[in-house]
């Protein structure tokens, strides 16, 4: 039996271009692909959302995709701020979460439109609060839990960048 056996790929395809499913077997696969994600020149305009159930581990993705872009410092959860922004190397990056919103519209008076507008990562949790008012993702990642650790993943995308940030995860 060969290593290949023993280890599963982090990304595996799935037979349509703009999908993917993968299995996290832990938080060190949620690392290593946040690492991959980090390394596409693509993502820094992208906005991808986030799915799952609480615990599911969206924050913690996010978490090592931020510090694998460079982000210091202490990464704090939006769920109360709604929006917490960071800078690494000159990348202006946004992580949203919308559970705590009771009204779509209150993304549209928080004066999110600008933001989204304009240059950057955007990254958002619980996407469906802000339903049709936030533009299309890049790319969408479904996580869900099947245990304390280890995590079934797909990863849609839906423009042309996303498709183009999946395709160059294949290397």
């Amino acid at each position: 039996m060969t290593a290949a056996h023993h280890h599963r790929p982090i990304v595996e395809s799935a037979p349509a271009h703009d999908l993917r499913k993968a299995t996290w077997h832990s938080e060190d696969d949620t690392a290593a692909f946040a690492r991959q994600l980090a390394a596409q020149p693509l993502l820094a305009d992208a906005f991808i959302t986030l799915h799952g159930e609480l615990g599911a581990g969206k924050t913690t993705l996010v978490r090592h995709l931020l510090r694998a872009l460079g982000v210091t410092g202490r990464i704090k959860s939006p769920t109360y701020a709604v929006v917490e922004p960071h800078e690494a190397q000159g990348l202006a990056i946004w992580h949203f979460d919308f559970y705590r919103f009771s009204d779509p519209r209150e993304w549209e008076d928080a004066g999110f439109r600008d933001i989204f507008a304009g240059p950057g990562l955007k990254l958002a949790e619980w996407p469906q609060k802000a339903a049709a008012l936030i533009p299309p993702a890049d790319i969408a990642i479904h996580i869900e839990a099947l245990d304390d650790h280890e995590r079934c993943v797909t990863l849609q995308a839906h423009t042309a960048r996303g498709r183009q940030l999946l395709h160059g995860m294949d290397a």
